[in-house]
């Protein structure tokens, strides 16, 4: 099968297994020991750009340390996408306090996330920033295997799983709607489709991904 011949190096196409170490302002951020390596398809962006980059031409057992800038990591901060949202509009199972990490879908099936920065009386603010936004990433990484996509994968593009590390995958959520949400310091129109995420964890093996997957 042709999924069983071993690239000789990381290249467009290839399903790359990866151990990293991501450091953010001095403080480790993310690693993959909890979890183990990280699968993904190289040269479809589903990691960040500037890492994707850096990786072509290495081998299996070969480690490098990359500096990733905000440009090609997740962009720079902008103060311009927070916004405040009635707390009316917040279903009681979602914990409102800061740190709260919420997926919001909009009526074209588009995702955004959001994470909860503060909560009065009567608003909840929301940043839709990424948490890494405007930070310079310094990762530490080790290829640890390389194999050819398949046909499937490649039609996908990206990594299905295969018994052995992590993929970025679908997680099963609530969803509910924030009908009378004030978008106005976004370019959304339409109403949001929020969903409970992680609360007081937003440094996950998912925060690589680039693009959302089938």
């Amino acid at each position: 099968m042709d999924n069983e011949i071993k690239p000789a190096e990381v290249a467009n196409d290839v399903v790359v297994s990866m151990e990293y170490t991501l450091t953010v302002d001095g403080a480790i951020v993310d690693s993959s020991d909890e979890d183990g390596p990280l699968e993904f398809l190289q040269g479809h962006g589903n990691i960040i750009s500037g890492l994707e980059k850096a990786l072509y031409g290495m081998k299996t057992g070969e480690n490098k340390r990359v500096v990733v800038g905000p440009a090609e990591g997740y962009g720079d901060y902008d103060p311009k996408a927070v916004m405040d949202v009635p707390r009316r509009e917040f279903p009681r199972e979602i914990p409102l306090k800061p740190g709260v990490e919420l997926e919001v879908t909009d009526q074209d099936g588009d995702t955004q996330f959001a994470r909860i920065v503060s909560v009065g009386k009567d608003e909840v603010k929301l940043d839709f920033n990424h948490p890494l936004a405007g930070k310079t990433l310094h990762f530490e990484i080790t290829i640890g295997d390389l194999r050819i996509a398949s046909s499937e994968e490649l039609a996908h593009g990206h990594v299905h799983a295969h018994g052995h590390g992590h993929s970025h995958g679908d997680d099963e959520e609530e969803d509910f709607y924030l009908d009378d949400a004030d978008e106005e310091d976004l370019d959304e129109d339409e109403d949001l489709l929020y969903e409970d995420i992680e609360d007081d964890d937003y440094y996950d093996e998912d925060e690589f991904d680039d693009e959302d997957e089938d």
